[in-house]
């Protein structure tokens, strides 16, 4: 009788890019190889993670198929690729230290602590009971923290916190939730408060004004049912009208929320969510004046849970600056910057790498895309030959770094108006490029000649792409659904710089990514003040602008149909190199063409943008631009109307 024949032994070599490290994937895979016994490693390195595993060949087939159909929840699979080596015995499976170049690993963002670290934070018995900075590998700082690539300790703001000995022991037992978890800590060994919460906590109850450091800078925070807090805090930042956001741990006692908003309240990310206030919340009405809508988050990390529940109140939780500037981070800067704005300051001694907002959401609609999305990719239609950042505009700014199939917007900045914004934006730009190994062959910009990033752009000595305000709105829309057009546009952003070289405001464009033609608009108008009477200009009650379309329309959007565009050769796969444009004269009524082509003049009305990286300055309004009124006069005895208030928080 013929026995079985004995297994055959393979080993393979498995690549996994996306988001994968930073989210438990090495204990993932461990624990998955573990299971279905088999040997082998796993590492980190600059481009995602490597596995090498050995087993029966029906094993590896299920071993690599499990790693994207399980993979942790925080994690990202973009692809996972294998291929045969040959074996070399090994029976347990470890992971060994990172090694090997590249530097296209995607950091995951911070994430809200999660409910184990919680019950941890809150129950008496536990070591790390009351510990402001409690955190696992699926839950705590990544992004703020992470000086580099691949995301180990080393490479984060932990790195000056060597580990005791009852947290090595967590971090290397791959049974325990917390390892291979790079930013754990303890009272111990990892980092402290600057004072006692208690203290902040008395002040906060005193009506002070406090500053917290967070994970990505500081924020002010006060008493939100205290009418006096609140104004003396508006009153020092110079933030007359537009609401300010409160942290709470009942929303329900603040706002009506839906079912879907307090999903969104709860979910990993905490953005802050506009809801409808209650007739009967208790907060001041100083905290939204002349709006029914709060915007409300939940606390998000564990110093906030302990503030919230140790006040027992809601609390005003708003950005750590001067109202427009970028927020502050780094102690030095915030201790001078809001020293004259907060009472007290409850700092600690983790450093954060790099600034990071709160995101902002209404209606399940991102008004500020920032903590808890950044730095995730998005998906562009149109595939990159070589890396690009555009540099947005003016008001509620950002960046943009692209490169193949990718865009990395940035978090918010601020309004780019003055040197503060604008440090900040050259600051971060610099982080994220080396975070994300970007070295551009070309800056897109707005056509805007006056914006502090547009000349930031042409001072790079890269070639630039000038790129129409609301094409690039028009554009972003298109990209982030995938579509390339042609389509019907209406854009309604407010104001910007037209290729004629006039401030326009309310179009009608036929568009594609790479170009667009002006079927109708609003007529244009006198405004006082000029450029600078844009951000005090008031929305008319009625008398609206009637529709212009360009000579030739047939009716108000009827038109010539738009000549066949063409992919930027540069940009969109193949064709000559970028090369350095000369900025030429404008010119009234056309429309300067920036290309490898050249500059050439279109007759008004038909415009055509260098890029398809102009779908990256607003990715889907992310870049947003801030929705300026059009100035048209009151009707005859009509009343001012008011400013409106409905703001981001």
């Amino acid at each position: 009788m013929t026995g079985a024949l004995p297994e055959v032994v393979e080993r393979r070599r498995i690549r996994v890019r996306g988001v994968v490290q930073g989210v438990g994937f090495r204990p993932f895979v461990h624990r998955l190889a573990t299971r279905d016994g088999l040997g082998g490693r796993v590492w980190n390195d600059g481009d995602g993670v490597v596995v090498e595993v050995e087993g029966a060949g029906g094993s590896l087939d299920a071993f690599v198929a499990a790693i994207a159909e399980e993979a942790p929840p925080l994690a990202r699979v973009a692809s996972v690729v294998a291929e045969r080596v040959a074996p070399v015995g090994e029976r347990g499976f470890v992971v060994v230290a990172s090694h090997g170049g590249g530097r296209s690993a995607a950091i995951p963002p911070d994430v809200a602590t999660c409910d184990d670290c919680l019950r941890e934070l809150f129950d008496p018995a536990d070591r790390r009971y009351r510990y402001p900075f409690v955190n696992c590998t699926n839950c705590g700082p990544r992004l703020t923290i992470v000086t580099r690539i691949p995301y180990d300790r080393p490479n984060t703001t932990m790195a000056g916190f060597p580990l005791c000995p009852e947290c090595r022991r967590e971090y290397e037992d791959p049974a325990d939730r917390r390892f291979h978890a790079e930013p754990i800590a303890c009272p111990a060994c990892g980092p402290h408060l600057s004072l006692p919460l208690e203290e902040a906590v008395a002040a906060l109850a005193g009506g002070a004004i406090v500053a917290v450091k967070g994970l990505g800078g500081y924020h002010l925070a006060c008493d939100a049912t205290s009418e006096e807090a609140v104004t003396r805090l508006r009153e020092r930042k110079g933030r007359e009208e537009k609401p300010l956001a409160v942290m709470c741990a009942d929303p329900l006692a603040l706002a009506e929320a839906s079912a879907e908003e307090l999903a969104l309240l709860r979910s990993p990310v905490r953005p802050i969510v506009l809801v409808r206030r209650r007739d009967d919340a208790p907060a001041a009405s100083s905290v939204a004046p002349g709006t029914p809508w709060l915007g409300v988050m939940l606390p998000y990390t564990p110093l906030h849970h302990l503030l919230c529940a140790d006040a027992g109140r809601p609390l005003v939780m708003t950005s750590g600056n001067l109202t427009d500037e970028p927020i502050a981070f780094e102690d030095d800067v915030a201790r001078h910057r809001l020293g004259a704005i907060a009472d007290l300051f409850l700092g600690h001694d983790r450093p954060i790498h790099r600034r990071c907002e709160d995101s902002v959401v209404r209606a399940g609609f991102p008004l500020r895309r920032s903590r808890g999305h950044v730095p995730s990719a998005l998906l562009l239609p149109v595939p990159l030959a070589q890396p690009v950042v555009a540099a947005g505009a003016e008001l509620k700014s950002t960046f943009c770094a692209a490169r193949g199939a990718e865009a990395f917007l940035s978090s918010h900045l601020g309004d780019l108006t003055g040197e503060e914004a604008h440090a900040a934006f050259r600051q971060d730009l610099r982080l994220w490029l080396d975070m994300l190994g970007v070295e551009p062959a070309a800056v897109a910009c707005d056509l805007h000649p006056d914006y502090l990033s547009t000349r930031w752009a042409w001072e790079q000595g890269l070639p630039v792409i000038e790129v129409q305000h609301h094409h690039a709105h028009a554009a972003a829309c298109l990209a982030e659904h995938g579509e390339t057009g042609p389509a019907l546009a209406v854009v309604l952003d407010g104001t910007g710089f037209g290729s004629d070289g006039a401030v326009w405001g309310g179009e009608v464009l036929r568009c594609d990514l790479v170009g667009f033609e002006r079927l109708a608009h609003l007529e244009p108008m006198p405004l006082p003040g000029g450029g600078g009477g844009r951000a005090r200009a008031v929305a008319p009650r009625r008398g609206v602008p009637r529709a212009r379309g360009p000579p030739g329309a047939v009716g108000a959007l009827g038109a010539r149909p738009p000549e066949p565009r063409r992919q930027c050769p540069s940009l969109g796969g193949g064709g000559s190199a970028l090369r350095r444009v000369r900025r030429p004269p404008r010119r009234a009524g056309a429309d300067l063409v920036r290309g490898t082509g050249g500059d050439r003049a279109r007759a008004p009305g038909r415009s055509r943008s260098g890029s398809g990286l102009s779908l990256c300055r607003g990715a889907g309004r992310h870049l947003g631009v801030r929705a300026s009124r059009l100035g048209a006069r009151r009707p005859a005895g009509r009343p001012r109307p008011g400013r409106d208030r409905r703001g981001l928080p």
